[in-house]
């Protein structure tokens, strides 16, 4: 089991190179989506969770935001049957109240559809803050760290942003506790499965130690003597 998180970065500069509107960018980004989504199964990844619009994003020009909203309509609608196909589950984290209604019914009609879909989980982060999430999850008055951790989504094994930047912008920041990180100069609508592919193998050339000291390569019982 592998979750990976991703940043999905650069959009609007891909636009830009081109000389084309933000919302091309946007447009394609949604595209990589899907490549990222029909490479996962075969990289071992069962959880795939991706920033598509943050709480902060509310700040950016109303026009391409209402653009955002009605590209996340267009992706749910075209894709929930290729979801169901590839026996991908779709749901959402983050706010919900404050997303228009042709968005909202697009998202909880893709997550009734595939409802007890298992082999990949699609989680789209929406109107999304983790202080805010980690905020909700301390109010609901959790008495245990593990209880605390039952409010919020699974922790992250693989971090991935896109487009050379080099920070969480406020995306799962208690799941990234461990998280191993991984950037790349290439931006979001160019990413296709090869690059997670070379995410996911250089992550597990690393070694994770949540901490530990690791056991003498001599002394570990999986290698033989």
């Amino acid at each position: 089991m592998l979750h990976v998180a991703i940043i999905m970065d650069g959009n609007g500069r891909w636009a830009r190179d081109r000389g084309l509107p933000r919302l091309a960018g946007h447009r394609e980004g949604a595209r990589a989506v899907r490549r990222v989504l029909e490479a996962a199964p075969g990289l071992g990844i069962t959880d795939l969770t991706v920033y598509a619009f943050s709480s902060d994003n509310w700040k950016r020009p109303p026009a391409e935001v209402s653009g955002l909203m009605r590209l996340l309509r267009q992706f749910l609608d075209g894709e929930a049957d290729r979801c169901i196909a590839n026996g991908v589950r779709v749901s959402a984290i983050g706010r919900r109240d404050r997303l228009p209604g042709f968005a909202l019914e697009s998202l909880e009609r893709a997550e009734r559809l595939t409802r007890g879909l298992s082999r990949v989980h699609l989680r789209i982060a929406l109107d999304y803050s983790s202080r805010d999430a980690i905020a909700a999850a301390a109010r609901a008055g959790a008495d245990s760290r593990e209880g605390f951790e039952r409010k919020l989504i699974p922790d992250v094994d693989l971090l991935i942003r896109t487009a050379g930047e080099q920070r969480l912008s406020d995306f799962l920041l208690w799941e990234c506790a461990y998280a191993e990180f991984w950037f790349t100069e290439r931006k979001w609508p160019d990413f296709d499965g090869g690059d997670l592919a070379a995410a996911v193998s250089d992550f597990h050339r690393r070694q994770r130690r949540f901490g530990a000291i690791p056991e003498p390569l001599a002394e570990r019982r999986d290698i033989p003597a």
